[in-house]
């Protein structure tokens, strides 16, 4: 997910009464929440693809799970330290959970979208997808913001602890109950799909939430040599309407060299749907590789979900 809906979830923990466990707990939850994002400073080093196949790999796997919690509630508990504030007591204890508790969530809202995570890394590269959530949900920001907001206003007109954190709890819970629905329509989406479909069973069918629509999914069927890309309305009787066919060119001399390149093959271990594109300019030929799940760019398919290899 975005940034700004992990840093929602952080500061909605803490509204919901865990700020007040310890110290610079809100913070340590925002900071938290945010914090296998680290792993964005690739794209300053190398090129875009470097980025890429390092991208939602370390940082969000099981050993950053173990070890950035307690990296996080370490610096914290020495930041106290060091400025010696008074207030509110720093609790060993709290500090780390709450730091685990900030920076587990972090991958579990990243499973949502189509983009996926490597929950195993670095035992397993394999990516995991939930397919439930668009990248940016705002029916998510507005819950989580509203209940955060309510939480704070209750917090400055009451002393009840309790009381003030009920928003930001609710807000959690509608959030929580809110991807859990769009998970099981998604899956009934793609399943709905190919009841409708024309052209034989396809291989693979993904049925993609788009932005600020949980009634409408961007569809991708792949047949062997060819995608077809339809649109899904939900509701009691789903609706499936195929708009486009686009040859894979996966077989083609031109795409199997490209696949053998840096950055073909960085590429294409990220890439759920690839397609290939050739293009001859004189002695010169490039192949675009694009990703389907992101189709939005020019005619050759270039976008941000895209590489072009120079094959000559």
């Amino acid at each position: 997910m975005d940034n700004l809906t992990h840093t929602l979830a952080g500061f909605a923990l803490a509204e919901a009464g865990l700020k007040h466990t310890t110290r610079f707990g809100t913070a340590t939850l925002v900071v938290a929440a945010n914090l296998p994002d680290i792993d964005g400073l690739s794209y300053l080093f190398g090129n875009g693809m470097d980025g890429l196949a390092f991208r939602r790999g370390w940082t969000h796997g099981v050993l950053a799970m173990v070890a950035l919690p307690i990296l996080l509630a370490a610096a914290v508990f020495g930041w106290s330290r060091l400025v010696r504030q008074g207030g509110q007591a720093m609790r060993w204890k709290w500090l780390w959970l709450l730091a685990a508790l900030g920076v587990w969530s972090h991958p579990l809202l990243d499973l949502l979208n189509t983009y996926g995570v490597r929950l195993l890394m670095p035992f397993s590269s394999r990516w995991f997808y939930g397919d439930a959530l668009f990248i940016v949900d705002p029916w998510v920001w507005g819950a989580l913001g509203a209940g955060i907001a309510l939480s704070r206003w209750r917090a400055r007109r009451s002393t009840g602890r309790a009381r003030s954190g009920t928003p930001a709890r609710v807000a959690l819970a509608l959030s929580a109950g809110y991807a859990l629905g769009m998970t099981v329509a998604s899956r009934a989406g793609a399943a709905a799909v190919e009841r409708q479909a024309e052209g034989g069973p396809a291989s693979r069918t993904l049925a993609a939430p788009v932005f600020g629509n949980p009634l409408r999914r961007d569809v991708i069927r792949d047949l062997d040599g060819r995608y077809e890309l339809g649109q899904l309305s939900l509701g009691w009787y789903p609706r499936y309407t195929a708009t486009a066919v686009r040859p894979t060119g996966r077989d083609d001399p031109d795409a199997l060299l490209a696949a053998r390149t840096k950055d073909g093959a960085s590429f294409l271990h990220w890439a759920r749907f690839p397609s290939f594109a050739s293009e001859r300019t004189g002695e010169h030929l490039a192949v675009t590789i694009s990703d389907l799940r992101y189709r939005s760019g020019n005619q050759r398919g270039q976008s941000w979900a895209s590489v072009t290899v120079q094959l000559r």
